[in-house]
């Protein structure tokens, strides 16, 4: 054991009692190679793109040449992004990746030339405190095994990443709340950092929570992981909201669980509006006949796809749904919300 001042500290750190920046923690060099485990690293190089980190407060701090970094172990497995997996053993001073700006670790075995090649930090060493590893489980809410709420839901899922899913749910947020009701929030798939359920906050949410309150850094490779959403939204009840907005990070077919959360059946009742984000014409028709295929309608289509006349003139006459843009037109999605809440 021993003990290292730390430059950083990652957001999905949030919920444990750790030292804040500047401040020393002690490290073991026995390591728990598994997702959640709070690992020390060093940075090793410096980078124009992807070369921030999100701090515990929210803030984004640049990541400089030899910054001493707390994040967590996970996996990432991103179509626009790093693809990064848990080693099955880990020694101090072996090389990692960054794989996100939440401060998630592990080895990066693919990338987008996007990007180009995440940064490369040596570990240091295993967080420990009173001689006991740190896990982000360890403070982490109860998981849920039943759906038990009678609270209306509104389900915001896409196509793949960045195709609008967060505008939307944001601009939804919003009306509502400037509309008398309270809302809260939810991201139940993706990878771990603030900045979604910061974003939520910022527009009204009551309370807004994410797979990483329940101690998952993602939900890549995750079982069952609606229970993830059955459980925010029984801790979103608990702040009498009056709507939960859900939103399903990654697209419909990828490996953060989305696929498998439709196909649960218990919270469907509950789901009043049932949003689709898409970039093009194929990808809104395509999670259309998606959810058709598990009896679901989509009540809005959303995202890209909704920029200009182009695309919602398909959406309307060929595929017979709502295209609503919800940068231009925010205000009709929250008069179709509320006439279906009514």
């Amino acid at each position: 054991m021993k003990k290292i001042k730390v430059d950083k500290v990652a957001s999905t750190t949030i919920n444990l009692d750790i030292p804040n920046e500047m401040k020393e923690v002690e490290i073991s060099e026995e390591i728990i190679p598994e997702s959640g485990t709070v690992v020390a690293v060093k940075a090793l190089e410096e980078k124009m793109v992807y070369n921030q980190l999100e701090l515990r407060s929210g803030r984004l701090s640049k990541i400089s040449r030899d910054d001493v970094i707390v994040g967590v172990l996970g996996r990432r497995s991103a179509l626009k992004g790093f693809v990064g997996i848990v080693p099955e053993s880990i020694k101090a001073g072996q090389t990692l990746n960054i794989l996100n700006i939440g401060g998630i670790i592990g080895k990066a075995i693919s990338y987008n030339r996007e990007y180009g090649k995440p940064l490369n930090v040596e570990v240091l060493g295993m967080v420990v405190k009173d001689g006991r590893s740190l896990n982000i489980k360890n403070r982490s809410l109860s998981l849920r095994d039943n759906f038990d709420s009678s609270t209306p839901i509104i389900l915001v899922s896409g196509t793949n990443m960045n195709c609008g899913k967060t505008i939307v749910v944001s601009k939804i947020i919003r009306g509502l709340t400037l509309n008398g009701y309270r809302v809260g929030g939810g991201k139940v798939t993706g990878i771990g950092a603030l900045k979604d359920t910061l974003n939520m906050v910022d527009h009204g949410a009551v309370k807004a929570l994410s797979f990483l309150d329940f101690g998952f850094p993602s939900t890549v490779n995750i079982d069952r992981v609606e229970k993830i959403g059955y459980s925010i939204i029984k801790e979103l009840d608990k702040e009498k909201s009056d709507v939960i907005v859900l939103e399903l990070g990654d697209g419909i077919y990828g490996e953060y669980g989305v696929e498998n959360f439709f196909n649960d059946t218990k919270m469907r009742e509950n789901v009043i509006i049932n949003i689709a984000c898409a970039n093009d014409q194929v990808g809104a028709r395509g999670i259309v006949e998606f959810m058709l295929s598990r009896d679901l309608k989509v009540d809005i289509i959303s995202g890209p796809v909704t920029d200009n006349i182009v695309g919602i003139n398909y959406i309307k006459n060929r595929l017979k749904i709502s295209a609503i843009n919800s940068i231009d037109n925010s205000e009709k999605i929250t008069e179709y919300i509320i006439n279906k809440i009514r």
